[in-house]
């Protein structure tokens, strides 16, 4: 599914990545750990084709990333959902328009762009605020919107960077629980943190980035 082979990555003279070699399966949950500025950023941002390495392979689903044309990139991300701790929501569109974005950008039908969205706000449990601006919504409400605007497509991949740091604790259980659920459907989830808080609420596979190093792997339970 996601497979980076000896990749590096500095910005001037500041090492983001360090001859890093992983691998991530089909239907995996991964916690990505460390602390601001170990790289996990970096790395989130180059399975979508947004960094290039210096040097290494990264594939993901089979395609080499880093030799996409720029007019490649946009059918690697429909594959990959995104979701930040910002949570860049349009002001002046309703929660529905937010999360019909990447369908409207695919061209999808208006019969199609109803039932996705609606299968999406569903999903995370905020269809009944369809209708609402972003901005009348909780800081964890918002970043539901924001989960259900990455899965409307049906992403293989679900990549998440810091999509707690603005949340309360337990907020942060809600969204995690979210992630487990859309990861039990079959999707494969990517969970940046350096929050320890996480680590504890996911007990699942743990890959640690120190100085865009990887440390040696926690392997954990399937809780």
């Amino acid at each position: 599914m996601i497979q980076l082979i000896h990749v590096s990555k500095s910005y001037d003279r500041r090492v983001a990545l360090s001859d890093l070699t992983l691998e991530i399966g089909k239907g995996e949950f991964v916690l990505l750990m460390g602390p601001s500025g170990a790289g996990k950023s970096t790395l989130l941002r180059m399975l979508i084709g947004e960094e290039r390495p210096d040097q290494g392979q990264i594939f993901v689903q089979g395609k080499n990333v880093g030799q996409l044309r720029q007019s490649e990139v946009p059918y690697l991300r429909r594959k990959i959902g995104t979701v930040f701790q910002e949570f860049h929501l349009l002001p002046k569109k309703s929660v529905f328009e937010n999360v019909a974005l990447p369908l409207l950008v695919q061209r999808s039908s208006a019969a199609d762009i109803r039932r996705k969205v609606t299968e999406a706000l569903r999903a995370v449990g905020v269809e009944h605020k369809k209708d609402q601006s972003p901005a009348s919504l909780s800081t964890g409400e918002q970043q539901r919107v924001c989960i259900a605007r990455a899965i409307v497509n049906g992403p293989v991949v679900l990549l998440a960077d810091e999509p707690t740091g603005n949340l309360d604790p337990e907020r942060t259980a809600e969204i995690i629980e979210l992630f487990k659920l859309i990861n039990a459907r079959g999707t494969t989830v990517v969970v940046a943190t350096h929050d320890p808080h996480v680590m504890a609420l996911v007990n699942r596979r743990v890959m640690t980035l120190i100085q865009g190093v990887l440390m040696p792997e926690v392997q954990r339970g399937d809780a």
